[in-house]
């Protein structure tokens, strides 16, 4: 008898405690004023630097589901391991970032400014969707529930891929107001 006897874990509190959390903190870089952690400190490379994460965010989720479509589990659960991390450092800038620099308003006007704001607008609310949808597939898919991990993972990848391309697009459309 081969068979591995793998130990089901219930991430259920880990899932929504994060996904409570997050998108607390990230709501509260928007309403609480800006902390000055040192008038001489300048956090301007932080939105480069959270493109950059942005891409490589995509890059892995790509790498990803090539890896699913070519069965290469391991490679698969790798990528998806990368993405996580990527998107966990760009978390850590992003607010970093907000709490400490005031915003920055989009310059552009008309037919741009309102391209912008519908890439915007719809960039948060799944950003705030797929932390937990996200969450939730990852879980599935290390307890090996794989077609329950399928049946979520048909709708987290599109919205994880949109929300890390549109990351990269908004700070390429707002980078010259910097």
């Amino acid at each position: 008898m081969n068979e591995i006897t793998l130990k089901e874990r219930n991430y259920t509190k880990a899932i929504w405690s994060l996904s409570i959390g997050i998108n607390l903190l990230i709501g509260l870089a928007y309403f609480v004023p800006t902390m000055t952690f040192s008038d001489t400190y300048d956090f301007s490379y932080i939105p480069k630097l959270n493109a950059t994460l942005n891409g490589l965010t995509f890059l892995s989720l790509l790498g990803a589901l090539i890896s699913i479509k070519n069965k290469k589990i391991i490679f698969h659960r790798n990528f998806i391991f990368a993405s996580l991390s990527f998107t966990g450092i760009f978390l850590g800038s992003y607010l970093l970032y907000h709490f400490t620099t005031p915003s920055t308003s989009f310059g552009g006007t008309g037919l741009i400014k309102t391209t912008y704001l519908i890439i915007l607008i719809t960039q948060i609310l799944l950003a705030a969707l797929i932390v937990p949808l996200a969450l939730i597939s990852i879980a599935r898919g290390l307890n090996m529930k794989i077609e329950k991990h399928r049946k979520i993972a048909r709708w987290v990848m599109p919205i994880w891929l949109y929300v890390s391309l549109t990351g990269v697009i908004i700070y390429l459309m707002i980078s010259p107001y910097y």
